[in-house]
């Protein structure tokens, strides 16, 4: 079993460490955009592509931000 686990790859995340709070920086500012173009917008077809843009822009960013500062989710 020691000579299983020895062979295994180790995990390497997507997105590095120090690559973490730019990814953040960028996927918030898209989401903040995107949610003030929402709240321009008149037509429903759009706002919901909007609204779902923003929000996962704005949860991905979050997670990232949260990650970069040290508190692991």
């Amino acid at each position: 079993m020691d000579a299983e686990w020895d062979s295994l790859i180790p995990f390497t995340p997507l997105v590095s460490k120090s690559q973490q709070f730019p990814a953040a920086f960028v996927l918030m500012v898209i989401g903040f955009s995107l949610t003030g173009l929402f709240s321009l917008n008149k037509s429903v077809s759009v706002a919901v592509l909007l609204a779902l843009s923003a929000s996962l822009s704005l949860a991905f960013g979050a997670v990232f931000l949260i990650c970069a500062v040290g508190v692991y989710v």
